[in-house]
């Protein structure tokens, strides 16, 4: 080296530099991308693949809220059958193996929404046809009439009104207890006359499926 002139060692060293920066930089970053390589090895069973977060919520679907109703009448298999809530009476025939050669479907209301404690006896065509017969009840033994064709619709002055109508007259509703008729003339005693039958849905007890039932047999 001391046979090079000044400006040969100066560019020597130079390059010594350049490289030893080359190196420490290469040094340095590797090992940050290592580190980065080896996080996400460890993240990657923490990640839900599409296909999992499918399944997942599958799971958590098949978790729903199961009822218990009793079938009775005109079934193949009669008895307590457990079926998940806010089935149907149609439903609960399928599981109880369907209704039987004689069954009657003309007046049970298939789409009729089921509680837990509910009984639903599925007539047959041997009995006694009522203009009110009644199909089902609940737990508490409230009486629930299905879809009624013997019970004229189209004659206003057969129409119970809400407003006026005594307890008694209120009873003759299907699905309309004591308890219940009692509510509807407590509340409009309350609050005032009814400004249509859609505010009967208002009156604690009276849901979506029973305001149904009733909707077409009553007015203001």
């Amino acid at each position: 080296m001391d046979n090079l002139n000044q400006k040969q060692k100066n560019i020597i060293i130079a390059i010594i530099v350049i490289i030893g920066i080359f190196i420490i930089y290469k040094v340095y970053f590797t090992n940050d991308n290592s580190n980065e390589v080896y996080e996400d090895l460890e993240n990657v069973e923490n990640v839900i693949l599409p296909d999992e977060e499918e399944n997942i919520a599958k799971d958590n679907n098949d978790t729903s809220k199961t009822i218990f109703v009793h079938i009775a009448g005109a079934v193949e298999d009669e008895g307590i059958i457990e079926i998940a809530e806010n089935s149907r009476i149609a439903d609960a025939i399928e599981l109880a193996g369907g209704v039987t050669d004689d069954a009657d479907l003309s007046n049970v209301n298939l789409a009729y929404v089921l509680e837990d404690g509910m009984k639903v006896k599925i007539p047959s065509k041997n009995d006694e046809i009522l203009t009110e017969q009644e199909y089902i009840t609940t737990e508490n033994g409230e009486n629930i009439v299905t879809e009624n064709n013997d019970i004229s619709k189209e004659s206003e002055s057969s129409l119970i009104n809400i407003n006026t109508a005594s307890q008694s007259e209120l009873e003759t509703l299907p699905g309309i207890g004591s308890a219940t008729a009692m509510k509807i003339i407590n509340y409009r005693e309350e609050n005032g006359k009814f400004n249509s039958i859609e505010d009967l849905k208002n009156v604690k007890g009276i849901g979506d499926a029973k305001y149904e039932n009733i909707k077409d047999l009553i007015k203001v």
